[in-house]
């Protein structure tokens, strides 16, 4: 087994594009840009809670940090420089734990990071790696990306009146995952764009770039529609009607739809008087956003979905709760 230090220069040092000093000393130095805010947050990626002991390494690197990018887009910001901490344990032997000391491992890992670190311009500057006792294999990242001044989109800014929209096709994730616990069965292309959609995410960060003089409030949905869109309204003070002109059967897809989370798509609200700037960014960015409901007056946080039928469905699980 390398060293520590060894690792670190093996598999997770790079030269930084953005940073004046990046891995390698006690701390990385960035600049921001002139005019520009800074947007910091943090992800924890832990095995068995947040994937399985046998996932594709390169896979779990892409999503590590694609899911703190999709906080950035969430804010309307652009996305610039990273951590990375590690916690690895050894494995078992008997597939409860995944072998994150291997070489083999950590060489995939890393070249799934920075495909993802690539593509969307992040330097990685810093972290901490280490060994832990037999247990569960972490990772933690932390995204610091930059906005333009007092231009960040936020949770609390949906007003009375406002649409409600959703990117993307919300609920696949959570279908993979039904597959792979053997609940449900699925075959060729829905297979794969299921288990595409759990394992490799796509932050929608040009999407929240777009959003940022258009939609008054964002959330990224990681933990279900409804669970994310009831934080929104929340800290809004406010409440919503949905309504959606076709929804999945009741059962498996309509849950995962309402309530799978692991998507990150964004969640938005806009005035009613955008709907023709936000078909034009779907159309220019080719990502479909669907039209879901309104913001209401009332007790805050609170929400009803109504079917195609007029009918309240509106289902007791809302989404995903780790201490629940």
């Amino acid at each position: 087994m390398a060293s520590e230090f060894d690792l670190i220069e093996q598999y997770f040092t790079r030269r930084p594009r953005r940073a004046e000093l990046g891995v390698g000393d006690d701390a990385a130095i960035v600049r921001p840009s002139p005019g520009h805010e800074l947007v910091i947050s943090t992800d924890l990626l832990v095995e068995g809670v947040h994937f399985f002991s046998d996932v594709e390494p390169e896979s779990l690197g892409w999503k590590a940090l694609a899911v703190n990018l999709s906080d950035m887009a969430a804010m309307g910001a652009t996305p610039r420089w990273a951590t990375l901490g590690c916690v690895l344990c050894p494995g078992l032997g008997d597939g409860t734990s995944a072998p994150s000391e291997s070489s083999s491992w950590l060489e995939l890992f890393a070249r799934g990071f920075f495909s993802c670190a690539d593509r969307y311009e992040v330097d990685l500057i810093g972290g901490d790696t280490t060994r832990g006792r037999r247990g569960a294999t972490t990772f933690s990242v932390t995204i610091v990306g930059e906005l333009p001044h007092d231009q960040g989109l936020r949770r609390s800014g949906a007003q009375i009146g406002d649409d409600i929209w959703v990117s993307g096709a919300p609920g696949r994730a959570a279908i993979g995952l039904a597959h792979l616990q053997g609940k449900a069965e699925l075959r060729d292309t829905l297979l794969s764009e299921c288990l595409q959609a759990l394992h490799r995410p796509v932050p929608r960060i040009e999407l929240g770039l777009a959003l940022r003089k258009i939609a008054s409030s964002a959330i990224d949905i990681s933990d279900g529609l409804l669970a994310d869109l009831g934080h929104l309204l929340k800290a809004s003070g406010t409440c919503a009607r949905l309504q959606f002109a076709a929804l999945p059967e009741a059962g498996l897809s309509r849950d995962a739809f309402l309530a799978g989370g692991d998507d990150y798509e964004l969640l938005f609200t806009a005035a009613a008087a955008r709907r023709g700037e936000i078909s034009a960014v779907s159309a220019a960015l080719n990502l479909p956003l669907q039209l879901i409901g309104r913001v209401l007056a009332g007790n805050a946080g609170e929400l009803k979905v109504i079917d195609q039928h007029g009918l309240d469905i509106t289902p007791a699980r809302r989404g995903f709760d780790h201490f629940r």
